[in-house]
Formats: structure tokens, C-alpha cells, sequence
């Protein structure tokens, strides 16, 4: 839909600005302006004020400064063009029609609408009748008392197949069907009641108008909760429970917290959070995750402790990976295993729950806590799983910035993990392996297949990538730069003791890192020039090996390919150097078992130097 700005012109000219405002904010009159403590920060004295004349507000507190459609839609967080679409109503004016199978959908929305309202209104009637005793009952043992009731609008349906179909008879059988309210069986068959014998808690929209209903169980059976079926109004994949009251409480919080269910979230109510909402018995979806978005960049996800409520931690991480971004991100809190948000308020009120939420855990942080308790890392293997789960969650996020810091973040904590008594920013051990062409050794002469495991360890541990292997490294990333890109944090921690080599690497991997798109044309310019064309001019005189990436005419895929395989063998290499290292030392305390996994870990380590002699052949 295409509203001109003559329409919405049109449209302001029409509202008072001060009676949309007026019943959220208490207005006071001064002079030919209205003033108000700001809806948008917490203050004492009163430094927001409105101009019907002007029709804009301002606060000279925060900065806040609008119209009335961003108003309604930074204060209550309605959509624009809901908040258009209130407004023009209010108005009286016809808002341009756009797509007609939009406006049938409209027009049959709308109608639906009183349908829903006067539903809930009669469920409301009969939690208070005969029947909703139990109900009741069930309501104060939850600790929920009646100013709740009213404000989630909470009813009864009674157990009967019949009887809602009976009382909103007048509104026609076909809307009630419509609205998932009674279902529709086989041809021939009568329709009857949806909800039986259930606890009924309204689904509202931004605008506060009831689209769908979940039906909490009194008593045994299933499913615990049921929830209406998608209709014209009501897409529980796009709808989050409780977010016409949870929008503008979280502009005046500060945040937004998003628990599992309904109950939990009036259980922060009741507690005093009135940011909180719910998914609708399902995993948050995409689209519920850019609706919490535009209320606040840090949603916290407050799930349980139990393994259902960590899995659900994940699988909206999952989801989020893909669109994170400088204003966008999750975080979280961890509830004590066995206790849900109810629980929590119950035995220590408001200020157990402060405790965890005013210091959530950032999304990194979860992310590396799940992935380092998912399995043992005593092995090299283990260890080289961590490391790929982590990259590819690192290489899911779309934002090449927050992707590249998410990757530097993630391999400098790998780092510190496996190498806990390593110096910072030392890099990896190194390999001491080089392949060699014309008949010579392919193998650098310092670790030859007969030495015995421990001196092989000495030898990683001691050693560096020798000059020719970290000169032809070099040489190919500067030949086919765009795979630098593909490991820029790798070949940044690969120990070239050759210094041209070293002083090469290190600024193409500075150009990379600050965004500078780089290409063969451009790049070696910038490599030749006065800084470093000295470094650049050993490093093309290379060491003799010859690799696919070292011809500039090589196939460019098999090129990258290559690459990244021999960084990420070097990189294995500084893993096993490591577990060699400490077997080593073991053997040397006088523990058995070490020989055994030194001849292991010499064994993988011969089939990583055959594995980058391999690559010296697809020249």
C-alpha cells in the first residue's frame, strides 16, 4: 500500500495530536501546550510537551520528537501502518485502497474482529458464573487476583460441545467457524465448540483487539494448552502473546523479556514486569524475532532450566544467527533447573527475578557455553569439531562486520581453551613440515617419519613454518585474495618465522580486516609499494614449492580450495603438536598410557604432512 504525503498530511491535520496521547500519558494544560512526565523515559518533573497547533510532541529530557503516527507506533509499537489505519478510523477517512485481495482480506478481517470480542466477553462471564468455579479455584492457587483477571481478560469455556455455539448464534455459524471458535468435522456432521473445559486467555494484536485464544486444561488431559488454529486474523507464527501491553511498558523498561508461556508471563506481571511476552506454544520464528526487535535490540530469553527450555535457548539462536546486526542481537537468562518464571516470583518475588534478568548472558556467550558442554574435548578430534561448529555459526550471520568479530571472538576463546598455558596473541604452535620439490626430501629434515615420537613433539613444539612453505602460503593469498576472506582470523595465527613472509601476511590480513575489498589488480599495487617491496619481492622468489595457488594463472576455485586446506593442515598440525607436547611430558612422569597416544598422535601428525605434500602435486 502507497500513502502520498499529501494523504498523510491530510491525516495529521485531521487528529489531535493531545487526544491520542492523552489516554496513556496524564496531560496537563500550560498555556497553548500540554505538558506530562515522558511516556519514553522515567522522570519526575514533567519535561514532555505537546502542540496540537504544531502537531508534533517533543521531550527535552530524551530527545523524544514525533507525530501522532510515531507515537502510536513508538509508544504503543504498532506498525505504521496500523498506526495509520487507527488513526484515519478515528478520523473518518478512507484510507487509499491498495491490492483488492488485500482489502477483501481486510474487510473479512474486520468483521471477525467484533466476533472475537464478544466471545471473550462471554467466556469472561462465565469464569464469573456457576460453572467457573473451578476455574476460580485454579486462579488463586496460581496467585492471580482479579485486577489480572481484567487486564489479561481471562474467561471459562464450559465443558460443553455446544454451548458458546448456542449463545453467539446471532453472529452466524459460518464467522464462528471462520475464527476457529467452532470446529467444522466431516461433511454432514454438525459443527461444535472449539474449547471445552478450559481455562480461556485472549491472544490480542498490537492495537489490544483479540485474534486467537490458548485454552489452558482444568484438570488431566491433553493437550495441556490449545490453541486457536490460524484464521484470518490470528498467524501464531507472527504474533507474540501479550505484545499490545508488553510494547509500551518495554520503551519505559528499557527492555523487553520473552518467556515460554502464558502463565509465565503473568507471573512477571504480577511481579511488576509488564515488558514480558510469549511465543504461542511454539519455537520463536523469524518473524516474532524482528517484532521484538523493533521494541529493543537485546530481547532477553528468559526460558526455563530444563533441557526443553535450554533446547528452545538454541533453536532461537538458530533463528536469529542469520539477521544479527550492530542493533540487533538476543540475550539471556538462565533460570534454576526445575523452577519456571512462576516459580521463581513466587519464592522470592520481583527481586529474584531482577537479580538474573538486570545481567543477562550476550548471545556469544551462550553460544560458546553450549558448544564447549556439548561433548568432552580431550581428544584432538573433539577439539577440531568445537572449532568447525563454532565457524559455522560464525559464518550464518549475514553482517560481514559482526560475522568477522563473531569468528575473531570464537577462535581467540578456541585458542585460550586449548592452549591454557600459551601467551597470548603467541599464535599456534607450529608445523614443522614443508613439502619440496625436485627429488629432494618432501618433509622438512627436522621431523622425518623414523623420529621418535618424542622428539617429533619437540620438534612442533620448537619449530616454525618453514620460509618456503610460508612464502608460497603468502604468495597464494596475495594471487587470490578473496580467500583471504575465507579464514582471515587463521592465516592472521599462522606463525611464519620468515619476516617477509610475516610482514606480507600481516597486511593484507589488516587491509581484510578493515573492509577493504580486495582483487588481485588492487592488491599487489598496494603489496609492491614502499612499505613493503622489499618483503614483497622474497616472498615472490618463493622457496621452490609449487602449489595450485602459486601459478597465477591456476584454476581460481581449485586455487581457493587449496588454500584453505593447507591453512587448515597447518592449523591440525598446531592442535597435534600440542596433545604430543603433553603425552610427551606424561611418558616423562613415568604414565605408560602416554606411549601409546605419542604413536597415535605421531601417526596423524605423518598423515597431515602427506596431506600438504599432496597439495604440492595439484600444481
Amino acid at each position: 500500500m502507497t500513502l502520498s504525503p499529501q494523504w498523510l498530511d491530510e491525516l495529521r491535520a485531521r487528529t489531535l495530536l493531545s487526544a491520542v496521547i492523552s489516554p496513556s500519558v496524564k496531560l496537563t494544560k500550560a498555556g497553548r501546550e500540554f505538558k506530562a512526565c515522558c511516556p519514553f523515559h522515567n522522570e519526575k518533573t514533567p519535561s514532555f510537551t505537546v502542540n496540537d497547533d504544531k502537531g508534533f510532541y517533543h521531550c527535552f529530557g530524551c530527545g523524544a520528537h514525533g507525530d501522532a503516527i510515531r507515537f502510536l507506533t513508538d509508544a504503543r509499537g504498532l506498525p505504521f501502518i496500523d498506526a495509520v489505519k487507527e488513526l484515519a478510523a478515528k478520523a473518518g477517512i478512507e484510507v487509499p485502497a491498495g491490492d483488492p485481495r488485500d482489502r477483501e482480506r481486510a474487510d473479512r478481517a474486520a468483521g471477525l474482529h467484533d466476533v472475537m470480542a464478544s466471545a471473550q466477553r462471554w467466556f469472561a462471564e462465565q469464569l464469573a458464573g456457576i460453572e467457573g468455579g473451578e476455574a476460580r479455584a485454579y486462579l488463586a492457587k496460581r496467585g492471580i487476583d482479579a485486577r489480572q483477571v481484567e487486564r489479561f481478560g481471562i474467561g471459562f469455556a464450559p465443558d460443553s460441545r455446544g454451548k458458546l455455539k448456542a449463545a453467539l448464534a446471532a453472529l452466524g455459524e459460518e464467522r464462528l467457524v471462520d475464527t476457529g471458535l467452532l470446529v467444522r468435522p466431516d461433511e454432514g456432521k454438525a459443527t461444535y465448540d472449539r474449547f471445552r473445559g478450559r481455562l480461556m486467555i485472549p491472544i490480542r494484536d498490537q492495537r489490544g483487539r483479540v485474534i486467537g485464544f490458548g485454552g489452558r486444561i482444568l484438570g488431566a488431559g491433553e493437550p495441556k494448552y490449545l490453541n486457536s488454529p490460524e484464521t484470518v486474523l490470528f498467524d501464531k507464527g507472527r504474533t507474540l502473546y501479550n505484545i499490545d501491553l508488553a510494547g509500551p511498558a518495554s520503551r519505559k523498561a528499557g527492555r523487553v523479556v520473552v518467556v515460554e508461556g502464558y502463565m509465565d508471563v503473568i507471573a512477571l506481571d504480577r511481579a511488576g514486569i509488564g515488558e514480558a511476552v510469549a511465543p504461542n506454544g511454539t519455537a520463536l520464528t523469524e518473524d516474532q524475532l524482528q517484532r521484538l526487535w523493533r521494541l529493543d535490540p537485546a530481547p532477553i530469553l528468559c526460558f526455563d532450566g530444563d533441557s526443553a527450555g535450554q533446547k528452545a535457548a538454541i533453536r532461537a539462536i538458530g533463528r536469529a544467527l542469520p539477521h544479527l546486526g550492530p542493533d540487533r542481537t538476543l540475550s539471556f537468562v538462565t533460570l534454576p533447573e526445575g523452577q519456571d518464571p512462576d516459580d521463581l516470583v513466587r519464592s522470592g518475588g520481583r527481586a529474584a527475578l531482577d537479580t538474573l534478568i538486570d545481567v543477562p548472558e550476550p548471545l556469544v556467550d551462550r553460544l560458546w557455553r553450549h558448544e564447549t558442554a556439548a561433548q568432552p574435548l580431550a581428544t584432538p578430534e573433539a577439539r577440531a569439531g568445537l572449532k568447525a561448529r563454532l565457524l559455522a555459526h560464525a559464518g550464518a550471520i549475514a553482517d560481514p562486520n559482526v560475522r568477522q568479530l563473531y569468528r575473531d571472538e570464537f577462535l581467540r576463546r578456541f585458542d585460550l581453551l586449548v592452549r591454557p598455558n600459551a601467551r597470548r596473541g603467541a599464535g599456534p604452535r607450529p608445523f614443522a613440515g614443508s613439502p619440496q620439490r625436485d627429488g629432494r626430501r618432501s618433509i622438512s629434515t627436522r621431523f622425518v617419519p623414523e623420529t621418535p615420537p618424542g622428539e617429533a613433539a619437540r620438534a612442533i613444539a620448537d619449530g616454525g613454518i618453514d620460509r618456503p612453505t610460508a612464502r608460497a602460503l603468502v604468495l597464494g593469498h596475495a594471487l587470490y585474495p578473496s580467500a583471504i576472506g575465507d579464514h582471515v582470523e587463521a592465516l592472521a595465527a599462522l606463525p611464519l618465522a620468515d619476516a617477509p613472509a610475516a610482514r606480507v601476511r600481516d597486511l593484507m590480513v589488516d587491509l581484510a580486516m578493515n573492509g577493504q575489498p580486495l582483487d588481485r589488480e588492487t592488491l599487489l599495487p598496494i603489496l609492491a609499494g614502499e612499505g613493503t617491496a622489499s618483503a614483497w619481492r622474497d616472498v615472490k622468489r618463493g622457496g621452490g614449492i609449487g602449489f595450485s595457488f602459486t601459478r597465477p594463472d591456476a584454476d581460481a576455485v581449485t586455487a581457493r580450495r587449496d588454500l584453505a586446506l593447507a591453512v587448515d593442515t597447518l592449523l591440525a598440525a598446531d592442535a597435534l603438536g600440542l596433545a604430543l607436547s603433553s603425552a610427551t611430558e606424561r611418558l616423562g612422569a613415568g604414565d605408560d598410557s602416554a606411549f601409546d597416544e605419542q604413536v597415535r598422535l605421531h601417526a596423524e601428525y605423518e598423515t597431515l604432512k602427506d596431506r600438504l605434500a599432496s597439495l604440492a602435486g595439484n600444481e
